[in-house]
């Protein structure tokens, strides 16, 4: 069985395993160990253990890269003179970034443990040639230069800040990675689809919302059928709302035109519907029937039944209005003939007496010497 440990780069960064090799290390040390990027700087968050043959049962995994060493003092001074030398070089950068007026915006700079490297970290809506930037940066530095382009999310993470629940954000005190985090928890769970309700400071959906899904998830289904979609629904998607188009029943997908004109294809577990009432249709042979009417076929126009029903319980007989042309009131607007008169004597009004100019002289058409 193959013994690692498991290290940790960043505060809440994901977790690596490396072989612990010779060195009696335990939970909490700290070493100093040999990655892609070189020589890094990391904290031991999982003490020694073997992997379980579970996880790799038939031995195809690559083994993991021993550890250089244990750190020393001299390293943890090193590590506090490279935190000073990233800042300089956020500076620097910034200007540069002036410079060449580029749409991006920096967030962070951190060097590797042995100074070969230094990483950029910016955000850009666009798609951003930095070439020239990259150029000056190495010329600057005499060093090897990596821009990483990070989203939204890990921008939150890099910078930090305090949640909506008063508390420091979950991806910068804990979360080693980011999970998917769907609508449908937040529909599950009976909250507001507000946005700004349920969106986190980076703009996305709570990462909190995943924590109690699972429980959530078991309970909605115990509470509400399963939704089977129908043409022309209107239902949520992770992507927004819109309206079903066509179904697919044999691999149970749906269609959906979203109201920005997007087409998406999902299945019917990701549909989630636009109010409850959608969860529990009546089907047409189980419609409530009145006493004295039926409705056919789903219809709710009234059709008087086989038997005779007494005088006083005959329904009103249908009004017959006069041709739209003809007309002069409705139920609904009983007085529209007489607000017309009222508008046209208040237009005649307001019109200015026509004012008679001389007629302009046409021009002669034809050839004339």
């Amino acid at each position: 069985m193959q013994k690692v440990i498991g290290v940790r780069f960043k505060p809440a960064g994901k977790i690596y395993l490396f072989d612990p090799g010779d060195y009696q290390v335990e939970k909490g040390d700290s070493v100093i160990v040999d990655t892609s990027q070189g020589l890094e700087y990391g904290e031991v968050v999982i003490g020694v253990h073997e992997i379980p043959q579970a996880e790799n049962p038939a031995g195809t995994l690559p083994a993991p890269r021993k550890i250089h060493r244990k750190a020393t003092r001299a390293d943890l001074a090193r590590i506090a003179e490279n935190r000073l030398r990233e800042k300089e070089a956020f500076e620097i950068c910034q200007e540069k970034i002036r410079e060449h007026r580029l749409p991006m915006h920096l967030i962070n700079a951190r060097y590797t443990f042995d100074v070969t490297k230094i990483i950029f970290y910016f955000t850009a809506e666009v798609r951003v040639d930095f070439r020239n930037l990259v150029r000056d940066l190495a010329y600057i530095f005499r060093t090897r230069i990596e821009l990483r382009q990070v989203g939204v999310r890990e921008e939150a993470k890099l910078l930090g800040g305090v949640g909506c629940c008063g508390r420091k954000l979950c991806c910068t005190t804990f979360l080693g990675d980011f999970t998917q985090v769907s609508i449908r928890m937040a529909k599950e769970q009976n909250l507001s689809l507000n946005p700004t309700k349920i969106s986190g400071i980076c703009g996305r959906l709570l990462c909190c919302l995943k924590f109690e899904s699972d429980y959530y998830h078991e309970c909605y289904v115990k509470n509400n059928p399963t939704f089977e979609p129908q043409q022309n629904d209107r239902v949520i998607l992770d992507e927004g709302e819109g309206r079903i188009v066509s179904i697919n029943p044999s691999r149970r997908t749906a269609t959906v035109l979203l109201d920005s004109k997007k087409t998406v294809v999902a299945s019917w577990e990701n549909l989630m519907p636009v109010d409850n009432e959608s969860f529990s249709r009546i089907p047409k042979d189980e419609l409530i029937q009145d006493d004295f009417f039926d409705f056919v076929d789903g219809n709710t126009s009234p059709t008087l039944n086989a038997e005779p029903l007494p005088e006083e319980n005959l329904p009103s007989p249908k009004v017959n209005f006069p041709p739209k042309d003809n007309r002069t009131s409705s139920p609904k607007f009983p007085n529209r003939n007489e607000n017309k008169q009222i508008a046209k004597k208040a237009s005649d009004e307001n019109k200015k007496p026509w004012i008679k100019r001389p007629r302009k002289p046409r021009r002669p058409h034809g050839k004339f010497n």
